[in-house]
């Protein structure tokens, strides 16, 4: 099986690294090389807000047939076809096709372990979506009657001139009721039904690693926001690369007062990356009628 069982309504660890958890959003301290880091990402990152550059929606050339795929690979996507019924190489170069098809697997095995009912309609959110090239799984996968990305850092540049908020706009172009939202979401005060989060950053590394500064780097307060955001009837669905980044992330979701539902670690046959540890979270304003509640 693609899907093994970390723990269920149990931590993945006992605990998780006191340099996140003693504070709020502030560590106690930086290295030299890390503040540096910052700085430099800092100065192009509000350069960035500051001229919101863009040249209009970017769309991809679709690959049409998806190519150099192993036997596991054609017939687990071809699984998802059928059951999704979609087809992400009509609109996305091979590359974000497949992508879209691991995160379609990610989200599809996991609710399949976890035993979590399908929901359809409701309000769907995302943190940190990046250029939204995934949009087209969320749609397909929870069918919603709104689906908002919001990404902090939505005008950064590509090479070719285009910015982040340009890809995303051709990625939801064809999506309805989609929107793409550039913003920290720790101020985005809207309820959700679900709210997914893939890889979201919870220590210093990842953040300096993508090109950002470490200002962008609280825990505390992007889950707070996810706490007060879901709806009674809601859930948060969490992705993290491994099981220390995970046992981080859920220190931080069980202090603020969200509920764990359940945690599995999926093995995709589509791409070759680590593990993702995936855990899912209910609000702990959640009535007992909720269908996320054990």
């Amino acid at each position: 099986m693609p899907v093994s069982v970390v723990e269920q309504n149990v931590g993945v660890q006992d605990h998780a690294p006191s340099i996140l958890l003693n504070s709020h959003d502030t560590s106690p301290s930086y290295s030299i090389r890390q503040l540096l880091a910052s700085r430099y990402h800092a100065f192009w990152y509000h350069l960035g807000e500051r001229f919101a550059w863009s040249r209009g929606a970017y769309r991809e050339r679709p690959v049409r047939q998806l190519s150099q795929l192993t036997g596991i690979q054609q017939a687990r996507i071809a699984l998802l076809q059928r059951r999704f019924r979609v087809g992400f190489e009509q609109q996305a170069e091979q590359s974000t096709a497949l992508k879209q098809y691991n995160y379609l697997e990610v989200l599809e095995q996991t609710w399949s372990a976890l035993g979590l009912p399908y929901a359809v309609g409701g309000a769907v959110q995302d943190i940190g979506s990046s250029n939204f090239w995934y949009a087209a799984t969320l749609h397909a996968f929870f069918q919603p009657s709104e689906l908002v990305g919001v990404e902090v850092e939505g005008y950064r540049i590509y090479t070719n001139g285009y910015s982040r908020l340009d890809y995303a706009h051709g990625y939801i172009q064809d999506l309805p009721n989609t929107q793409f939202v550039v913003g920290d979401y720790a101020g985005y005060d809207h309820p959700a039904d679900v709210i997914t989060a893939w890889y979201p950053f919870v220590t210093p590394d990842p953040v300096l690693a993508w090109r950002m500064p470490l200002s962008v780097l609280t825990p505390h307060t992007l889950f707070s926001r996810v706490a007060r955001n879901l709806t009674s009837h809601g859930l948060f669905v969490m992705v993290n690369q491994g099981r220390d980044e995970a046992a981080i992330a859920a220190a931080w979701c069980e202090k603020v007062g969200l509920i764990r539902y359940g945690s599995y670690e999926v093995r995709t046959l589509l791409r070759a990356r680590r593990p993702a540890v995936v855990s899912c979270w209910t609000s702990a304003h959640a009535s007992q009628t909720s269908p996320y509640q054990n």
